[in-house]
């Protein structure tokens, strides 16, 4: 039996599945193994970092796939990583997939940027409900493809339902489960084929590692796998073991930041200054009930928009405490301009069809204390008005 299945508790399997075990010394924390040659005669595995077995690798994923209670799992050098590599081990030319009209900007880039290349046709729905994705279906349709909350706007999409749309219609599903996490939401629980992380955000947690993560059953992971041994986009191990080290703590992180949004959502909800306000926890989210259905919480990213009487650049720049700089999920509070960062290759037109407008602020809620975090809020406010 494997360990992933002897620990049941989110905060045991952050600390202790996926480590690798110091058989020489006995240390309580997994050593690093660097190396790019390994032995092969008589071995059941060929080590090699590009084929993310080294020990390092290897053990990360248990984690992983441990948290999103799935059969496997496999850990690449960024989300996008993740992302493309899986896509593409599924899509050939002459192929078609269905996405979720609001994703995340690097992805949209990569299907309309990339696909048409290798003839891959694809359609965006025009809503988040499941007729909107299978009025999209046709005959040479192989995938659907949903990103829940949605980067920035938290938008929520029904899992289940896709889940069921696929599984009936024969095709792969495909969740970015970033924002949610595994803490709260598990995707192949619900029938989702496979889950995609960018390992960036809470699982490093600390704004100092980039990496990418895909959990699946064994067959579907064997698929992306071989395609991922070609396009070598596999993780360090020095990442890899830092990754797991930082992953031992991301359900007491992850939790804490949760707390502290859902108290902000409710102070930025009243505020003056703030226009629109998206949070699944608050009962004013248009998908708060099928967050309640499928989630066992709530996250900890906030977006808002800001009214006209405060201009965005002005506001980020008089903060203090909180940062405003690139990405999010560190345990640091930081803002930024989804406009002028994760969805500035979009063209104006298609980031107002999403509802993301110049004076949208997301806003990654850190492990700080609240009244600090209102403070900061409170004078930058006070200083633009």
């Amino acid at each position: 039996m494997s360990d992933k299945n002897i620990y049941k508790g989110l905060n045991t399997i952050c600390t202790h599945v996926g480590q690798v075990k110091d058989e020489q010394f006995g240390g309580s924390v997994s050593p690093i193994y660097p190396g790019t040659s390994y032995e092969y005669i008589d071995k059941d595995i060929d080590r090699y970092p590009r084929y993310s077995s080294t020990p390092n690798q290897e053990f990360l994923a248990k984690k992983v796939a441990a948290l999103e209670e799935t059969e496997d799992a496999i850990i690449l050098g960024s989300g996008m990583a993740a992302i493309s590599t899986s896509l593409m081990a599924f899509l050939n030319s002459g192929d078609h997939i269905v996405l979720q009209n609001d994703i995340y900007g690097g992805t949209r880039n990569l299907v309309e940027a990339q696909f048409q290349r290798y003839g891959i046709q694809y359609s965006f729905t025009d809503g988040l409900d499941a007729k909107s994705f299978e009025k999209e279906i046709k005959a040479n349709t192989k995938a659907i493809y949903i990103e829940t909350p949605s980067n920035p706007l938290l938008k929520l999409v029904d899992i289940k339902q896709i889940a069921d749309l696929s599984r009936s219609n024969g095709l792969i599903s495909f969740i970015d489960n970033t924002f949610a996490t595994p803490l709260i939401q598990k995707p192949h629980k619900l029938g989702i084929d496979i889950i995609l992380h960018s390992a960036t955000k809470y699982f490093g947690g600390h704004s100092d590692i980039c990496a990418g993560a895909v959990a699946s059953t064994a067959e579907h992971r064997e698929i992306i796998w071989n395609l991922s041994k070609n396009l070598g986009g596999s993780l360090s191990d020095y990442t890899a073991w830092l990754l797991e080290r930082s992953m031992k703590t991301l359900s007491v992180r992850f939790f804490a930041q949760q707390k502290n949004a859902g108290e902000l959502s409710k102070y930025l909800s009243e505020c003056k200054f703030i226009d629109k306000i998206y949070y699944p926890g608050l009962e004013t989210h248009p998908n708060h009930d099928i967050a309640r259905k499928q989630m066992t919480g709530y996250g900890a990213v906030i977006s808002f928009e800001l009214n006209k009487s405060i201009e965005q650049k002005s506001f980020l720049t008089s903060l203090n405490m909180i940062n405003p700089s690139m990405s999010f999920a560190g345990v640091e509070s930081t803002m930024l301009s989804p406009a002028e960062t994760s969805h500035y290759l979009l063209t104006p037109e298609e980031r107002i069809v999403q509802g993301i407008t110049d004076n949208l602020i997301r806003f990654s809620v850190g492990i700080e204390d609240v009244p600090d975090i209102q403070n900061d809020i409170e004078q930058a406010f006070n200083k633009c008005k």
